[in-house]
């Protein structure tokens, strides 16, 4: 059974016009005006609709080990609110433990996400150096479809880097053309500033943030740039959050390097205010890098809308308030790091993007899904709408409204971070490898349906 999408706005990272697409056996093999519906074919009428390329969210952490528990969105209903939301594309990422077979965690990721509804694909968390590092990264790139390999400058002890490892992991990066992702945080000097704010007594989950102020990041970023600069590695930094980074990427990009940025929605819309909410409520809000004061958010739009940052991604990883989150009441230390996302990303930069004007259509576009599909290596099978790409679409009533909250979204945790932002804009339809998954409110998706996309050298 196909699918005729008619009379719809598409729209493009370069272009925008009135035409219908159809679909068959999960790819687009038609655009153009009045095309006929086959027999069987289910037919959509986006008159008065925008109909966008299936949204990519190039940073999702599904059902991860971390800090004592694991992330209450398993690949199944993580992927199917991302779909509620519009976005049909993850990639997720592997991260084995400190000393454990790159491999190994790689055959487990797949095991777990046999059940997405919607198609993902992995980085590869290259988190310590051995005599085999090397080799499990040449296998990643020729073998398994991973040309991207992921390092955290912070959680030291656990899945964080030092300064020599790093250098090894993008001089083999760039020996394998690969690109190096990078969490930048100063570990060391997070460490240090958590141990002295606890030791004085302090532990609610605003001193978690004051731990790890803006200095910390943009030390990192520019660190992380100067060394991708001298093992001639391309370089994509993850969550960048305030303006000391931005000015790190903007540096290496003038210097003619290619290094990319990515940002989050909390990080556009919320400020540092979050953490003084009563009864814990801040620990929701927890994550690394944290909430930034006002101030930086603002840099933040102006660097995606001048194409210094790139992506539009989540850091989707949820943890409940109550069973986890909670395991730091006494000890911000202990809080675990993440909130949800993945469902609201669209609706959220629509809203506040395009609605106020930071984002033109085209740009929404382009930072929600088609620049991570060049970037990661999947354009044009996603990210475009094209004869022979996937038919994964999105029809968006422009007019439709709605109010976020943890009582209604499709995440498996119990806080929102963005309960009561208003969105304008939202998906009345997404298609997802040739079938109508959401339809109006009502979310038909399948376990076990998505397929792991294997990746080229971008």
């Amino acid at each position: 059974m196909g699918v005729v999408i008619k009379n719809g706005t598409l729209v493009t990272a370069l272009d925008q016009w009135v035409n219908d697409v159809r679909c068959e056996d999960g790819k687009i093999v038609e655009i153009g005006p009045n095309i006929e519906a086959s027999s069987g074919n289910e037919v959509v009428d986006a008159s008065g609709q925008y109909v966008f390329p299936g949204g990519i969210d190039p940073h999702v952490h599904m059902e991860l080990p971390f800090m004592g528990t694991v992330s209450a969105d398993d690949f199944e209903t993580g992927t199917a609110a991302g779909v509620a939301g519009g976005t049909t594309t993850i990639i997720d990422f592997v991260i084995p433990q400190r000393d454990e077979d790159m491999m190994k965690a790689l055959k487990w990721w797949h095991e777990k996400a046999e059940k997405s509804v919607a198609d993902y694909a992995f980085h590869m968390a290259v988190t310590w150096w051995g005599d085999k590092t090397a080799e499990w990264m040449r296998k990643c790139i020729d073998e398994e479809g991973i040309p991207s390999f992921k390092t955290f400058m912070a959680y030291r002890g656990a899945i964080g880097v030092f300064d020599d490892e790093l250098i090894n992991i993008m001089k083999t990066a760039a020996q394998l053309q690969g690109l190096v992702t990078v969490h930048a945080e100063h570990g060391d000097q997070v460490v240090e500033m958590q141990n002295k704010l606890f030791g004085e007594g302090h532990t609610s989950p605003k001193y978690h943030a004051r731990s790890r102020p803006t200095p910390v990041e943009g030390e990192a970023t520019e660190r992380a740039a100067q060394l991708a600069r001298l093992n001639g590695v391309p370089l994509y930094v993850v969550h960048v959050t305030c303006q000391e980074s931005i000015e790190a990427i903007s540096r290496a990009r003038l210097r003619g390097e290619t290094v990319w940025g990515e940002t989050c929605p909390q990080y556009l819309l919320l400020d540092d205010s979050v953490y003084d909410k009563p009864d814990f409520e801040g620990a929701a809000y927890v994550m690394s890098p944290p909430i930034r004061p006002l101030g930086h958010q603002e840099p933040l739009w102006a660097a995606l809308k001048a194409g210094t940052l790139h992506c539009l991604a989540t850091d989707h990883c949820p943890f409940n308030q109550v069973g986890q989150k909670d395991m730091g009441k006494d000890d911000f230390r202990k809080i675990p790091n993440g909130a949800a996302g993945i469902e609201h990303r669209l609706a959220l930069m629509y809203t506040y993007g395009v609605g106020k004007g930071w984002l033109t259509l085209n740009e929404f576009v382009d930072v929600t899904s088609t620049r991570a599909a060049k970037i990661f290596g999947m354009y044009p099978r996603k990210g475009a709408l094209m004869v022979g790409s996937d038919a994964d679409l999105v029809v968006w009533d422009p007019e439709a409204t709605g109010t976020i909250s943890a009582s209604t979204h499709h995440h498996k945790v119990d806080r929102n971070i963005f309960e009561g932002f208003k969105v304008k804009g939202l998906a009345s339809h997404v298609v997802v490898d040739g079938r109508i998954q959401y339809r109006n409110g009502d979310l038909k998706v399948e376990r076990g349906a998505g397929r792991y996309i294997e990746r080229s050298r971008s």
